[in-house]
């Protein structure tokens, strides 16, 4: 690939197993391992006219765009997280070469090595909660008696208590659930509520938490998840994963923490 720049998608030490069967870096190819220091970073070749500082700036603005590269990134971290520890980096992280990703491990050494150290054996669980915000539509009076406006109000007024209720019962089961996940989790954090766009689901996200657990501890913490599924009407509780430990990576990026100056973007 001429002019190629190099995507890196996640840290990890040398390891022995193979990855899954069919995983694709953003170049078609499985990802290739640049070793240095005793760390590999996985990485792909990727177009300089798509990935230098001004397209990628353009390309960060176009929804598909980023959900395909969104989506190639992931893959690559899920099939490195299940056969080994996993540090994921920033999305569109990127350096201008080889030599590049080397500096890059370089200069993030230190936190890398913690990164490692710190969630190896551990994986990221995320719990949603959502509260259907909805009120239902009044009530067709019976066939020759129009309801009145005093009873159409009075209905109204109904549905917009019932959805209080709602969002107030909604908030007592976040803050109950989150307590005693937190008590089963070795870290936790608590990410800004999705807008329904965003999300994709029905309802408003009341809670959105990440929990970084054990892997052998996962069927427990499932389970108690599971206990408030059914807990009160209108809402909704979900959860999702295992996924590599985004939450719990820290701020590490094509910088490694030190201002690295193959940066790009």
């Amino acid at each position: 690939m001429s002019d190629a720049l190099w995507y890196v998608y996640a840290v990890v030490r040398p390891f022995e197993g193979v990855l899954p069967e069919g995983v694709r870096a953003l170049d078609g190819e499985p990802p290739r391992l640049i070793d240095h220091r005793g760390l590999c970073a996985a990485a792909s070749p990727v177009p300089a006219e798509d990935f230098d500082a001004a397209p990628l700036r353009r390309h960060l603005e176009d929804l598909d765009w980023l959900s395909d590269t969104a989506r190639a990134h992931q893959a690559v971290v899920a099939a490195l997280s299940s056969v080994t520890c996993a540090v994921p980096l920033r999305l569109a992280t990127v350096c201008r070469d080889i030599s590049g990703v080397r500096r890059l491990l370089d200069s993030g050494y230190d936190s890398f090595t913690a990164a490692l150290d710190r969630l190896d054996g551990r994986v990221e669980w995320g719990v949603k909660v959502y509260a259907d915000a909805r009120a239902p539509e009044p009530a067709a009076a019976p066939a020759g008696r129009p309801a009145s406006g005093r009873d159409y109000l009075r209905r109204r007024l109904g549905q917009r208590q019932a959805r209080d209720d709602t969002w107030r019962q909604a908030g007592i089961l976040s803050r109950d659930l989150h307590q005693e996940l937190s008590g089963h989790a070795e870290a936790e954090r608590l990410h800004r509520p999705q807008s329904a766009q965003v999300s994709g689901q029905p309802g408003e996200n009341v809670l959105n938490a990440a929990y970084l657990v054990p892997r052998e501890r996962s069927a427990e913490f499932i389970a108690l998840v599971e206990r408030h599924r059914s807990r009160v009407e209108g809402v909704r509780v979900e959860v999702t994963g295992p996924w590599a430990p985004y939450s719990f990576a820290g701020d590490l990026d094509a910088e490694g923490g030190s201002g690295d100056p193959d940066g790009i973007g």
